[in-house]
């Protein structure tokens, strides 16, 4: 399983304006009539079977859509102009941004759906169920449907029956303007209480203003601390799980669910039962960041979770050159049992792209990383749109700045993205190396049964440091399905490395290899081989500098 993020209203955008803080009307907008079957095909080149086109569903924007009936955002809370993805201010409706006819914006994305579908590719969307834009109101939601926060008692700070905290007597008074051109001043008394667990009436610049925290039944200021409620059933579980339940028939194949671990399990496990009752092949990805609290999400429904703070943290720091390469075996120890549900990743749009200066600083740099993302076990992987072309995520695009991320928050047109799908003839050749590479790696892993059903055998505790193998740098495992086996070297360093790797008995034994002379090929370069594998002299061989080699025998 190979995921590939879009952030949708980037992607396909022909518009090359690119003017800081610039209006629809200056920069453009990606829309989903641009993935055509030739534009699919290009993507599933990349080994990829499922795409999560982000920032679908409708979100609090500066845009002025209201001869659509599209009620206006006050843009004292929308941040930047284009909006943020995960302030959605209505979960039954599609972004206008993304609609050639924006009153037609459903059965555009219907047809997207389709032609996915027909081209043999899965749809993730996401689902963001922790917090809400502070206008949220639903024009598009099905008869009989009642909105989020209609009929809350606002007298109440916390009720089972609401779906919004409130600050009782208290007006909405964050640490920013609540003033903007065209507009009265933005009132909202009593307040409510903000997405990232902010309880009273006054957030700051850095919490996440432009959102309303759900109520799942949770009193986060109960006068004994955090309580649960959920009996009778709370109203935000019933409202939430029939979104999702919308979605599905839909035809939706996977949601990503935003900040998952911010809501109670026991919601996940009640709404993720009725959605796989409906379509027992959907898929949830969860993000959550606590590793004490992964097998508790697992067990509530869902089938994969980041793994951020231990895979992708430490090939991060590997890549900087602040860790052991050996650090990496820990990594995958620490979820050994639940390995399979753990996705693996090295940028998204919450992350730095690799080729910034504030990650690696150049895009080469990550492909051993994305090597052992990809090769290392049988979870799924996700790839972020620009990734593969070394996007640098080094633009100062307006609300967003120039931190080495991509803005959800703008409208944009990234060069990499703009060379890699719309102008091709504008490629650089760094951009061609690097695309280059991407495909070859993904499709091993899509493709070659050691990795995608195969064991895993690490050989980092047989080859500590030495002047024959250098373990700080170099990183070393076998994967084995029947009589196909892989020797994986991924190398860190800047330099190329002779290494002499041992394999030792155990691994004979445990994936079933004889000793003997055996023809192998590289899958990364092509180069042949023929070696000598056995538990009493060292394989030895010369690795690229940044690279890996993948020996096939």
């Amino acid at each position: 399983m190979i995921i590939y993020q879009i952030f949708t209203r980037l992607f396909g955008n022909s518009n090359t304006t690119n003017l800081p803080a610039g209006s629809l009307a200056d920069n453009g907008c990606g829309k989903m009539s641009f993935y055509t079957t030739p534009v699919l095909n290009r993507i599933k080149k990349l080994g990829v079977t499922h795409i999560w086109f982000t920032g679908i569903v409708r979100h609090a924007t500066a845009t002025d859509y209201t001869e659509y009936g599209i009620p206006r955002q006050h843009p004292a809370v929308v941040k930047g102009v284009a909006g943020s993805p995960y302030a959605i201010c209505d979960y039954y409706d599609i972004d206008p941004d993304l609609a050639e006819k924006p009153e037609n914006r459903m059965k555009e994305f219907e047809a997207l759906l389709a032609r996915v579908h027909k081209a043999g590719l899965k749809v993730i969307m996401d689902f963001v169920p922790n917090h809400v834009a502070r206008q949220y109101n639903s024009i598009a939601k099905p008869e009989g449907v009642k909105d989020l926060g209609e009929g809350d008692n606002k007298d109440w700070h916390f009720a089972t029956g609401n779906n919004f905290y409130y600050c009782w007597g208290q007006p909405f008074s964050p640490s920013i303007s609540l003033e903007a051109e065209g507009f009265e001043a933005y009132k909202e008394e009593p307040a409510k209480a903000t997405g990232n667990d902010c309880f009273n009436n006054a957030p700051g610049r850095n919490d996440w203003y432009e959102t309303v925290k759900l109520n799942y039944g949770v009193d986060y200021c109960d006068a004994g601390g955090r309580s649960e409620h959920f009996d009778p059933i709370p109203d935000t579980w019933n409202k939430m799980t029939d979104i999702l339940l919308f979605w599905t028939k839909k035809g939706v194949d996977g949601f990503r669910c935003d900040m998952a671990e911010m809501v109670p399990s026991a919601f996940w496990r009640w709404a993720t039962d009725k959605v796989k009752y409906a379509n027992p092949d959907i898929k949830f990805i969860g993000e959550v960041y606590n590793p004490a609290q992964y097998r508790e999400y697992i067990w509530s429904g869902f089938d994969y979770l980041y793994d951020k703070v231990g895979l992708y943290d430490c090939l991060k720091a590997v890549v900087r050159g602040e860790c052991s390469a050996q650090a990496i075996t820990q990594q995958w120890q620490n979820v050994e049992d639940i390995q399979s549900h753990m996705l693996n990743f090295l940028e998204n749009h919450d992350e730095q792209r690799i080729a910034s200066p504030f990650f690696a600083d150049n895009a080469q740099k990550g492909i051993p990383a994305l090597v052992v993302s990809t090769m290392l076990n049988t979870n799924p992987f996700m790839l972020y749109a620009g990734e593969e072309f070394g996007e640098k995520g080094m633009d100062e695009e307006g609300f967003s700045g120039k931190d080495g991320r991509t803005t959800i928050f703008d409208y944009w047109n990234p060069q990499s993205l703009y060379h890699g799908y719309v102008k091709r003839t504008k490629l650089t050749a760094e951009e061609k190396s690097i695309e280059k590479q991407h495909i070859n790696i993904l499709s091993i892993a899509a493709k070659e049964k050691a990795v995608t059903d195969g064991k895993t055998f690490d050989l980092m505790y047989v080859n500590p440091q030495s002047d024959e193998f250098n373990a700080n740098r170099v990183y070393a495992f076998l994967r084995c399905h029947g009589s196909e086996r892989l020797l994986v070297l991924a190398n860190f360093s800047d330099d190329m490395e002779q290494v002499s790797v041992n394999i030792p008995q155990h691994a004979f034994d445990y994936l079933d290899i004889k000793a003997d002379d055996y023809g192998a090929k590289d899958l990364i370069s092509g180069d042949d081989y023929v070696v000598k594998v056995s538990p009493e002299e060292p394989v030895r061989l010369f690795v690229p500098a940044n690279n890996a080699i993948v020996l096939k025998f």
